[in-house]
């Protein structure tokens, strides 16, 4: 077991004594006072934590903040929050952006003449880009730091929707949307990077709730919103809205999102080596979170490696299955709900959308800040021991409502009974969907936290795979299936994913003992 001491470490505490206390350097004095003034934190395997109680409120934080008034983790409540839900917002333009055409599939494929399965490529391959474009996204944080990605990244979507509104082929379209994917991924994985620089451990489930729910309201309102600019100003103005609403987004994240890689941290070092905070101007530089030490190749052979822990791509398929089943519910309510019996119009399929955002909105609390409120009592239960399974009890309720809520959508549609049931239905899967995704991204984050950008890239890609071929087969399986059949079948899928929590929850922490031998972990630092 490596052992940490954070705060003042005995040697340092002997080095600056005053001479006339040089009597306490008998053993057990100095011991005793330590006592009164350190936390000792013990890394014991990759992601727990075993905490002993100090007396100092700074050295009880996890990771312990260094006396710097530029140390991300010192800045004040309004500049982290300025900060971080900047680019929330951008998340949730990516997430919109990416999901912009699922309310007009049936108007796309008249306009282009294509069948409906081949318009959906442009929902699919955009989820698909969502999650491979974060391989290069999270490289690129890691070299140049967090604000040129963010930066480099917004405008893409404003010109590849720009493209989008004057495109007069399907390819043209879909060639813009790929691309567009691909500028959206900078708002997924590299975001729990922020979160981790930004905020302490006990804080992180709340945090990134705030992440997910961003993530996904974009799946609910942007169908809501695009419904009716479809119904009432035309399918390309999806684009135009986009496009002004990312250069209005760029010019905000300009001002508002600070670099917050910071390199060195000492906890140890006095207050006395660090300067004032720095002045606005010097925030506004790109090349402050430069790290010359990284290389591409290495940082990409990581992610790669990063597979082998089993946690990992667990968690990325199961997340991937919930949004695919959500992509799956759109396009099949944008079908169903569009024939006979119901014979909606295009902005009804958008009112649709917000039973899914009332999920989600549910899920707020129950899987953000109830996952770190179980947390911290089964820690303080477990005598200071905080291991990342205490979240994954969390899971039991989305687990069981999320699929549930498929089911319900599906029999609801094949029987042609009331929309009422079926809308009830989309809610669960909203909160499923988003408080099963925030337990498990922040199980993966508090498990890998020295490689949470990297675990989150797998988890992504994982998610966009997964999504992206759920929805292009789905058609083709509920077609030969029947609906009722190819939903039920979903939600066995989704179920057995699910189990996998029982051994990650029992067997977790030797799980992460033993993969710890190998791998990039083997080469880092413990997390503190």
């Amino acid at each position: 077991m490596d052992i940490e001491k954070k705060g003042v470490s005995r040697q340092k505490y002997v080095e600056n004594m005053e001479p006339e206390d040089s009597s306490k350097l008998e053993e057990g004095q100095v011991d005793e006072e330590l006592d009164h003034i350190d936390t000792y934190i013990a890394v014991e395997h990759a992601g727990t934590i075993i905490k002993h109680k100090g007396d100092s409120r700074r050295e009880n934080l996890q990771p312990m903040p260094s006396l710097d008034p530029n140390d991300p983790l010192n800045w004040s409540r309004s500049k982290k929050y300025m900060t971080y839900l900047s680019i929330c917002f951008f998340s949730f333009l990516g997430t919109v952006n990416t999901s912009k055409f699922s309310v007009a599939v049936v108007v796309l494929s008249k306009e282009f003449h294509t069948s409906s399965t081949k318009t959906g490529f442009l929902l699919s391959f955009g989820v698909l880009m969502l999650g491979l474009g974060n391989l290069f996204w999270v490289v690129m944080l890691r070299i140049v730091g967090r604000r040129p990605v963010f930066l480099l990244a917004i405008p893409l979507i404003l010109v590849t929707n720009v493209w989008a509104y004057f495109a007069t082929s399907f390819g043209s379209l879909l060639a813009s949307t790929i691309i567009g994917g691909f500028g959206a991924a900078a708002a997924e994985a590299p975001v729990s990077a922020v979160v981790a620089d930004l905020f302490f451990v006990n804080e992180r489930g709340a945090m990134l709730m705030i992440f997910h729910l961003a993530l996904s309201s974009g799946f609910f309102i942007g169908p809501l919103l695009n419904a009716y600019v479809i119904q009432y100003a035309g399918w390309r103005w999806i684009c135009g809205w986009l496009a002004i609403s990312s250069g209005v987004c760029w010019l905000v994240a300009f001002f508002t999102i600070h670099e917050t890689a910071y390199r060195y941290r000492d906890a140890n070092a006095p207050a006395e080596q660090f300067g004032a905070m720095k002045p606005f101007r010097w925030w506004l530089n790109v090349t402050s979170g430069f790290d010359r030490r990284i290389g591409f190749l290495r940082t990409t052979w990581n992610m790669i490696t990063v597979i082998g822990y089993p946690g990992v791509p667990w968690v990325g398929l199961v997340v991937g299955t919930f949004v695919g089943w959500n992509l799956v519910v759109q396009q099949e309510a944008a079908r169903a709900f569009t024939a006979t019996p119901y014979n909606w119009k295009v902005h009804s399929l958008g009112l649709l959308s917000l039973s899914g955002l009332i999920g989600a909105l549910f899920a707020t609390f129950l899987g953000g800040r109830l996952v770190d409120i179980v947390s911290n009592q089964m820690t303080k239960r477990n005598h200071g021991r905080r291991e990342p399974e205490f979240r994954l009890p969390t899971i039991v309720l989305p687990g069981i409502i999320g699929p549930m809520g498929i089911l319900i959508f599906g029999l609801c549609v094949a029987r042609k009974l009331s929309w009422i049931g079926a809308a009830v239905g989309y809610g669960m899967q909203g909160f499923g969907l988003t408080a099963a995704s925030n337990i498990l991204v922040t199980y993966a984050v508090d498990s890998y936290l020295p490689l949470a950008g990297e675990a989150l890239v797998v988890i992504f890609v994982f998610r966009g795979i997964s999504g992206c071929a759920l929805s292009i087969f789905a058609p083709d399986w509920i077609e030969s299936a029947g609906t009722a059949n190819a939903f039920g079948q979903m939600v066995a899928v989704q179920y057995f994913l699910l189990l996998f929590v029982v051994i990650f929850a029992f067997y977790g922490k030797r799980i992460r003992a033993r993969t710890a031998r190998y791998g990039p972990l083997k080469h880092l630092t413990l997390p503190s």
